[in-house]
């Protein structure tokens, strides 16, 4: 099957291309590795490798021309094979493409094709086209974590398809359908925007090329009455470029592409090392890629698959990368738009524990319970939102949304930075019943097993560093929420009591608002309540 190759982006700040040479013509034979063309970006002119191989059928952008980035630059595939359906769609109409047209009228004794009426383009019979779902309601895109199907397997209704991972969590997707995953659509630990094609599904054999190329629309094609024939190519010379030559350390001749050398050069790595994937052991793009040093590729062979992301190692003198995860990305994103759109600014209080902590004893002597002073902070939290409804409250551009429910979000801590579970009407649950939901979603949390809809819909938050022995800190507001809590630890301290300097136990709290909702003297009037619960706990019985 042809494969198109679009303009690439070569640089952060690209937005189109030019292309300074072409190294190879129509009609000649490519193959994996080899210099298709230079193209010139806004900081450096660039070698352009092919990933595929096959015959050079198209060429997008002409020789001096420039394209924007992702536009056809080149269609490669099987010598003869049609690829009208494939053209369109393109930047403005080059000279190869006005060659084709002309090609294929000569060749034609057929009505013109920009005359024949247009027949109503039809999906092949039984083809479902599956898109990428919307699995939260802030999602734009997923991430493909995992394949649980590859093409040409058969798929049963309620077959999981694909792990797809969200803004806020991993879940798994099943099919709705029966028949062969004919097409993936986005590949493993790739992403794709919610309603682009992810999948095809339908009879075993079926041609869904048009429909591919249609992005999960089968193209409409022109009526003809005369069969035509694809213009052909003629036999293609093959071109044979001398392959780059580098000399190694031991004065060996080592053969690898420009490409593959440079980024050789920018990573310094020994090319003696490397063994090329190419022709004749010719080093490529991917054998760089795919590098790893003699001793780390052993440790690497040796060590167990890790799920979560595996914990970062120093090593003196060399830096290191990790690709984000789809998570990773969107909490990025999310706490960047909080922190720049929303005026946050914070209050701070400090709670006597003494009772608290009395209390809690009390309460954990009671068979089958046992309540941390987290789930006492979140049965308070939501008692106090109560009282102040102003604070369990959303900022909406043109108005101020009073929820009705009061939802506390828990931040927890995960390999791929910060989840929040969300205790629905947490105000009406009592502490054994937070104490289970909290303990089980941290742990579903941690281990990407949480759904989608357990983590929407808080109305405010809390987070707790005071197991980290952290005394005091401030928190980014997790929007659309208005506010949200910062929990230190317990400090045993001396304090005065009614004139005396006692030892006593203290917990600092900080609340983060979002001043176009919560006014100063609001939030503070909350922390006055929270305090009172937490320094009285038998007030919440009052509540």
């Amino acid at each position: 099957m042809a494969e198109v190759i679009t303009m690439p982006r070569l640089s952060d700040t690209m937005t189109e291309g030019k292309v300074s040479k072409w190294h190879k013509k129509v009609g000649d034979a490519v193959k994996e590795g080899d210099i298709l063309a230079e193209i010139e970006t806004d900081k450096a002119v660039q070698d352009f490798e092919s990933e595929f191989n096959g015959t050079l059928l198209y060429i997008g952008v002409e020789e001096g021309a420039q394209a924007p980035v992702d536009n056809v630059l080149a269609i490669i595939g099987n010598q003869g094979e049609d690829i009208s359906s494939l053209i369109g769609g393109g930047s403005s109409a080059t000279a190869a493409e006005a060659k084709v047209e002309e090609e294929s009228k000569t060749q034609n004794e057929s009505t013109p094709v920009e005359n024949a009426p247009v027949v109503e383009a039809t999906m092949p019979e039984g083809v479902e086209v599956i898109t990428m779902p919307r699995l939260s309601d802030t999602m734009t895109e997923g991430k493909v974590a995992k394949w649980q199907k590859a093409v040409g397997d058969a798929v049963k209704e309620g077959d999981i398809l694909a792990e797809i991972e969200t803004d806020k969590a991993i879940q798994d997707f099943e099919s709705e359908f029966n028949g062969t995953l004919l097409y993936q659509g986005v590949a493993e630990g790739d992403a794709a925007e919610v309603d682009k094609i992810l999948a095809i599904i339908g009879p075993a054999g079926t041609d869904i090329s048009a429909v591919v190329a249609g992005d999960g629309k089968p193209a409409a094609a022109p009526a003809q009455t005369t069969q035509t024939q694809a213009p052909t190519t003629p036999a293609a010379t093959t071109s044979t470029e001398t392959a780059p030559v580098q000399t190694g350390a031991n004065g060996e001749r080592v053969h690898i592409s420009p490409l593959a050398k440079k980024m050789a050069e920018d990573k310094g790595i020994d090319l003696q090392s490397v063994q090329g994937s190419g022709e004749g052991g010719r080093i490529v793009k991917k054998d760089i890629e795919n590098y790893q040093a003699p001793a780390q590729a052993a440790t690497t062979a040796d060590a167990p698959k890790v799920v979560a992301a595996p914990a970062l190692n120093f090593t003196p003198g060399e830096d290191t990368e990790t690709v984000n995860s789809q998570v990773r990305n969107i909490i990025a994103k999310r706490l960047a738009e909080s922190k720049f759109t929303a005026p946050h600014y914070y209050l701070m209080v400090e709670i006597n524990m003494d009772k608290a902590i009395q209390a809690r004893k009390e309460i954990n002597s009671i068979p089958d319970t046992k309540v941390s002073f987290n789930d006492m902070i979140i049965k308070a939290t939501a008692m106090a939102l109560r009282k102040h409804p102003q604070v369990n409250s959303s900022w909406a551009g043109d108005k101020i949304i009073h929820h009705g429910n009061i939802n506390v979000g828990v931040a927890v801590a995960i390999p791929d930075g910060l989840v929040v579970p969300v205790l629905k009407n947490a105000d009406y649950m009592n502490y054994n019943q937070i104490s289970a939901s909290v303990k089980d979603m941290a742990s579903r949390a941690k281990s990407k097993g949480l759904k989608a809809n357990e983590m929407e819909g808080s109305t405010f938050s809390v987070s707790n560093l005071g197991m980290f022995g952290i005394e005091t800190f401030t928190s980014i507001i997790n929007q659309p929420n208005s506010a949200i809590l910062s929990v230190g630890a317990i400090i045993e301290k001396p304090i005065v009591k009614d004139g005396q300097i006692v030892v006593g136990n203290t917990m600092k709290l900080s609340l983060a608002c979002d001043h176009r909702v919560v006014d100063g003297a609001t939030g503070a009037e909350f922390l006055q309540t929270l305090r009172l619960y937490l320094e009285n706990p038998l007030s919440l019985l009052l509540g």
